[in-house]
C-alpha cells in the first residue's frame, strides 16, 4: 500500500514538473520572437571561410594569367554557376594552391618510397593538382547542364499553362522562376538572370541568346531558337510553345529508349566478372570439396 502511495507521489509530481517546464518553455520561446534581435558585436573575427577566400583571391591576383584564355575561362565559370566579378582569380588561386599541394605530396611520397627519380615525381603531382580544378569546373558544367536539361520538360509545360492563361513571355518567364524555384533552382536562376537583363534595358532576342550561350544546353538552345522566331515572325507563342514541348517529349522519349538498348551491352562486363564468379563458386565449390574430400583419398590408396 505504502509503496503504491509512493508511486503514485512521485508520478503527480513528475507530471506537474514536467508541466510547468512546458509551459515555461512555451513562454520563453514566445518572448524570443517578439523580442529585438541584438546586433552582432562588431569586433568579431571573420569566419575561417571568408578567411580562406581572401588568401585564395590574394594568391589568384598575384599569379600571371593569360589574357587570351581569360574570355573563355570566364564562360565556363558562368555555365558552372559563378557570376561573381572576382571568381576568375580566385579559379587562378585555387589552382596554384593545388598545383603547390600536388608538389608536395608527390615529394613527400617520393621520399617516403625512396623513389630514383624524384624530379619527374614531383613535377608529375604539380601537374596533376595544375589539372585538378578545370577537371573539378568540368564535372560541375555538366552536372549543371544535366540539371537544367532535366527540368526544361516542366518548365516548358508551366510555360504553356502561363501563356494559354494570357501572361506574357516576360511575365511567363518570371512566373516559372518562382513556381520551379524549388524542384529546378538552376533554370530558374538563368530564367531570373534573363529577365534582369530585360529589365536592364536588353532587347528579349539578345537576352534569349544569352540565356543559351551561358548553358550551353543543346535543348534549351531549340526553345530560344524558337522564342526567337515568334517574337520576330509574331507567330502564337502558345502554338510555338506547345509544338516546341511535343517534340522535346519526344526527343525525351527516344533517348530514355536508346538509354534502354544500350543496358544490355553494358551489363555485359558486370555480369562476367562479378556475378558468374560468385555464381561459379556458389555452385562449382561445394563439389570441389567434396571432390577433395574423398576421391583424392581414394586415389591416394589405390
Amino acid at each position: 500500500m505504502l509503496e503504491g502511495l509512493s508511486i503514485l507521489i512521485f508520478l503527480s509530481i513528475s507530471l506537474v514538473t514536467v508541466l510547468v517546464g512546458l509551459r515555461l518553455g512555451r513562454r520563453t520561446q514566445a518572448v524570443d520572437r517578439i523580442a529585438p534581435r541584438e546586433a552582432a558585436p562588431s569586433f568579431l573575427l571573420p569566419s575561417s571561410s571568408l578567411a580562406w577566400r581572401e588568401l585564395v583571391g590574394r594568391i589568384g591576383s598575384v599569379v600571371p594569367a593569360s589574357a587570351r584564355d581569360l574570355p573563355a575561362l570566364k564562360r565556363r565559370l558562368v555555365r558552372a554557376g559563378f557570376r561573381q566579378p572576382h571568381v576568375a582569380r580566385l579559379f587562378y588561386g585555387a589552382r596554384a594552391l593545388s598545383a603547390a599541394a600536388g608538389a608536395l605530396a608527390a615529394l613527400g611520397i617520393g621520399l617516403q618510397l625512396a623513389v630514383d627519380n624524384l624530379l619527374m615525381t614531383v613535377a608529375f603531382g604539380g601537374l596533376a593538382g595544375y589539372l585538378l580544378p578545370m577537371q573539378c569546373l568540368i564535372i560541375r558544367i555538366r552536372r549543371r547542364k544535366r540539371a537544367i536539361q532535366k527540368g526544361l520538360p516542366n518548365a516548358l509545360d508551366l510555360m504553356v499553362v502561363c501563356v494559354e492563361s494570357g501572361l506574357g513571355l516576360d511575365q511567363t518567364t518570371i512566373q516559372v522562376a518562382r513556381e520551379l524555384l524549388r524542384a529546378h533552382p538552376e533554370i530558374c536562376d538563368e530564367f531570373a538572370v534573363m529577365n534582369l537583363e530585360m529589365r536592364a534595358g536588353k532587347g528579349r532576342a539578345e537576352a534569349l541568346h544569352n540565356l543559351a550561350d551561358r548553358t550551353g544546353v543543346d535543348d534549351l538552345k531549340k526553345l530560344v531558337a524558337v522564342l526567337v522566331q515568334t517574337d520576330r515572325f509574331g507567330t502564337s507563342i502558345a502554338q510555338s510553345l506547345r509544338a516546341h514541348a511535343e517534340y522535346m517529349r519526344a526527343m525525351a522519349r527516344q533517348r530514355a529508349e536508346e538509354q534502354a538498348s544500350k543496358l544490355p551491352v553494358k551489363l555485359v562486363f558486370p555480369i562476367f566478372f562479378c556475378v558468374l564468379p560468385s555464381l561459379f563458386v556458389v555452385t562449382l565449390g561445394p563439389v570441389m570439396v567434396q571432390i577433395v574430400r574423398e576421391i583424392i583419398p581414394m586415389i591416394e590408396n589405390m
